[in-house]
């Protein structure tokens, strides 16, 4: 860990923990102090269950752990609880990213998401086997990357040095995605933001990326379109090159 630069944050997605970033942390801590939180229930914090398990336990937790002016970078399920952090307690932040997140991930009226249909069978899936469950939303993570088979064996591997996640994580973090909106508080955001796509990711289609714009003018987009849901895993450089790029212009800003 480098001990000069900007402080950056990385929180992961449902079923993950701080280990899906072990690949691509050498590629920004030449640049920035970098600190990873596991989601409440999940890798360190398996024990640290909120009661009731909602996004703004969530938020209230990791805001807590987080060090001062840092830019926060929320994957998948952590860009949900990052944009709650920017909503909630806007002043522990410089700047927000999110990495194939969303204000709502399931489909609804005129909305692109994940489909209802898919979400109940993970819920029906996670009683039988969360094992399996897990290597399947692996599987659709990285399901249009031209490396998808080698993105799930990184992924695989890196969170296997990791505990396995609490069950009621797991069960709450799945309804969280499934009725979570946030849609009506992201125009409140006023962290500089930035938010980054994957064209092939089917879990959050670019289909949505116009109707996020419209809710959150203020934030910056990009889309990357040769990568999925995990563009970390599948363009490590390129994802931390518009890191950097947008971490430092806020440090310029700051500074003029």
């Amino acid at each position: 860990m480098s001990n000069t630069g900007i402080d950056i944050v990385l929180l992961h997605g449902w079923g993950m923990n701080s280990g899906a970033f072990s690949s691509f942390i050498p590629y920004l801590q030449d640049s920035f102090r970098v600190t990873t939180i596991d989601l409440p229930g999940f890798g360190e914090n398996v024990a640290a269950l909120p009661s009731p398990y909602t996004v703004d336990a969530l938020a209230k937790l990791c805001a807590a752990q987080l060090p001062k002016d840092c830019v926060l970078i929320g994957w998948s399920l952590g860009g949900l609880v990052a944009q709650k952090i920017a909503i909630n307690a806007p002043e522990k932040l410089s700047g927000l990213i999110t990495i194939a997140s969303t204000p709502r991930f399931s489909a609804g009226h005129c909305w692109p998401g994940i489909a209802e249909d898919l979400l109940n069978m993970f819920e029906a899936q996670l009683e039988k086997d969360y094992k399996k469950t897990l290597e399947r939303f692996l599987a659709i993570q990285a399901m249009g990357s031209a490396t998808a088979k080698n993105d799930i064996k990184t992924i695989r591997q890196q969170i296997t040095d990791y505990p396995d996640p609490a069950e009621e994580a797991l069960k709450r973090g799945l309804s969280i995605l499934a009725n979570e909106d946030l849609r009506a508080q992201i125009g409140r955001i006023m962290t500089p933001t930035l938010r980054l796509y994957g064209r092939l990711d089917s879990l959050v289609p670019t289909a949505g990326i116009d109707r996020v714009c419209e809710l959150h003018p203020q934030a910056d987009t990009v889309v990357m379109p040769h990568a999925s849901h995990a563009p970390f895993i599948s363009h490590p450089q390129q994802t931390a090159d518009i890191i950097y790029r947008f971490s430092t212009s806020l440090q310029h800003q700051r500074a003029s």
